[in-house]
């Protein structure tokens, strides 16, 4: 079963699988809750119904078998509520990740192997590979550094793992695109998905407000040392490490560096003030080892299109793991992964719960 979002990557993968002797029945996702069908049409993101449309007619033309199966409810739960609620306690999600680990890698799989299915594929710019050495499946990076996608895999399972294929791995986007067009593919030049799929308009705050009918209220701005120097718009504007859309002008460049939804404040720093060298991080998952109770540097991620940084890790508990950065250039915001990696392989990654 291949996730197919009518894009160029999932198409092309679509051939090389079928190209590779498999028997490849393409799935796009019904994902959207049905009061927001007619704002998706408009949008256009990801599994909307045009883009159900694409995968037809790619499917149609390589000859494969094309479902639209319905994970409206997991998606709205586990993702859009999840997105919602972790702003609104003045955190920052990554829904892609939940989409990955709950909606494509878990549903979907599921749904594969109950219609007698082998296996799920997806267009991601990462690979799985088998250690004869170690025993385990291993996820990697793309051979690509500029799209590799392996931050948001890393709550892949061995038992997942075993089960799952990544054709891109090995590819630029320029050549996937190139192969789309030799072989008349419509999608070939058609454009990447932008920002989060479900918020059109990349607008998070007001469609948290539609989401919850919460409107949340304007607060201060304070400085380190608990000043107020200003007014902000309500903390669901607001990341971690954000410089520009602030609302108003402090004669210096201000970052955020804490935001606390308990007395409805978001904390301004000067530059350099938003890095934290100790980071803590809760549910853990690893790929390439059991655990990480030894130290261990390793080279660490804590945004999607972050430079990787070294970083000692230990893990605390069963819960809980530790980075320790020599020198970060990366801001940590409360609620989004921090990845850990071994050269090109995924090691593990957390969800980082507070830095200092």
């Amino acid at each position: 079963m291949l996730g197919m979002s009518g894009g160029v990557d999932s198409s092309v993968a679509a051939y090389l699988l079928k190209e590779q002797g498999y028997e490849v029945y393409g799935v796009t996702m019904q994902i959207w809750p049905d009061k927001d069908e007619c704002e998706v049409i408009r949008n256009g993101g990801c599994c909307s119904l045009s883009a159900v449309e694409d995968a037809r007619r790619v499917a149609n033309k390589l000859g494969i078998s094309y479902y639209v199966l319905n994970f409206k409810d997991i998606f709205e739960k586990r993702v859009i509520d999840y997105f919602a609620e972790e702003y609104l306690l003045g955190r920052t999600p990554n829904p892609c990740i939940a989409c990955n680990k709950y909606v494509k890698f878990e549903a979907m799989l599921d749904k594969a192997l109950s219609m007698g299915m082998d296996c799920v594929a997806t267009g991601h710019y990462a690979k799985v590979e088998y250690d004869d050495d170690s025993g385990r499946y291993l996820l990697k990076r793309s051979k690509f550094d500029r799209k590799d996608q392996s931050y948001a895999l890393y709550n892949l399972t061995q038992e997942q793992l075993s089960k799952i294929v990544m054709p891109l791995g090995d590819y630029p986007k320029e050549k996937i695109r190139e192969i789309a067009r030799e072989i008349g593919l419509a999608v070939a030049d058609k454009p990447d998905s932008q920002e989060i799929c479900f918020v059109s308009d990349n607008d998070y705050a007001k469609f948290i407000e539609e989401k919850t009918g919460k409107v949340l209220p304007e607060g201060d701005f304070i400085d380190e040392k608990g000043n107020k120097i200003g007014r902000h718009k309500g903390i669901t504007h607001y990341t971690i490490g954000q410089r520009k859309g602030l609302g108003m002008t402090f004669g210096k460049p201000m970052f955020v560096t804490n935001i606390d939804p308990k007395h409805n404040t978001v904390t301004l720093g000067e530059n350099g003030k938003q890095y934290k060298k100790l980071i803590t991080a809760k549910n853990p998952n690893f790929i390439s080892v059991d655990n990480l109770y030894e130290p261990t540097y390793l080279m660490c991620k804590m945004r999607y299109s972050a430079k990787p940084e070294r970083a000692r890790v230990m893990q605390v508990d069963e819960n809980t793991v530790t980075a320790e950065f020599e020198n970060t250039r990366c801001a940590a915001a409360p609620g989004q992964a921090i990845v850990f990696y071994d050269d090109d392989i995924v090691v593990g990654g957390a969800t980082i719960e507070k830095a200092r």
